[in-house]
């Protein structure tokens, strides 16, 4: 059924079709930002396509792409010696536009899925709203707007829908904060909440390790790790002593 797909989605597209990959028995196809409207049109209404039906509309932030905060590939048979990576002096490998636009579709009458891709700047993340083709695309484009901050043109009511009044910045941005920019609290004398700037100190997640003897250890750094294992080491040289 993937290779009929691909043959039906070359012949429907031709030079507007960037790439068309298949895994796992899925056909993902990319295309430039200029022809999606041109492009989502004959998806939905060619005969051999007929991809009626906008399941899902999600974003990509390839910003740290290839990057990690924590040792894994080159140690994961040796958990306990896992470090942090600083990762303010590496460059991510990712050479394209930082963001993609990924459209999730579904033919019901031939019983098909495809996977849509549309790359956009960082400097200018603009795209034209699919919510002519398919209305149903309406809060999921709200919701590519308020969290990455993806300007849909041609939305009819392009405002955020998940995050309070007054929200500054695009919370599933890579580099947004994970703790955010501003708290909340309730102020007495004011009788109304306020916004100040975040009081708690930033960390990356703690990574869990279990141990051979079901022991779960959290590591928090490379020093509070070296401390765990000299405690360890001590704890076992006096039950050898005492035995």
């Amino acid at each position: 059924m993937a290779d009929s797909l691909i043959a039906h989605l070359k012949s429907a597209l031709g030079d507007q079709l960037v790439s068309c990959q298949q895994s796992f028995a899925e056909v993902t196809i990319e295309v430039a930002k200029g022809d999606l409207l041109e492009v989502a049109t004959k998806l939905r209404d060619d005969d051999n396509l007929h991809f009626e039906q906008l399941m899902d509309l999600t974003v990509v932030d390839y910003l740290q792409f290839g990057l990690d905060e924590w040792a894994t590939d080159e140690a994961t048979g040796a958990g306990f010696s896992r470090g942090r990576q600083d990762l303010s002096q590496k460059k991510s490998k990712w050479e394209r536009e930082r963001f993609a636009v990924v459209y999730h579709l579904l033919s019901i009458g031939l019983n098909q899925r495809l996977r849509l891709k549309v790359f956009v700047e960082e400097s200018r993340p603009t795209i034209d709203s699919v919510i002519s083709i398919w209305n149903g695309t309406d809060w999921f484009e709200r919701e590519a707007f308020d969290l990455y901050g993806i300007l849909f043109v041609g939305h009819p009511d392009l405002r955020r829908l998940l995050t309070d009044y007054g929200f500054v910045g695009h919370p599933f941005r890579k580099d947004f904060p994970l703790i955010g920019n501003v708290e909340m609290r309730f102020d007495a004398k004011q009788n109304r909440c306020v916004y100040e700037p975040v009081s708690i100190q930033p960390r990356v997640l703690v990574p869990k390790v279990i141990r051979e003897n079901d022991e779960t250890i959290y590591v928090a750094d490379p020093q509070a790790l070296k401390e765990s294992l000299k405690q360890a080491q001590s704890a076992d040289a006096k039950g050898d002593s005492n035995g």
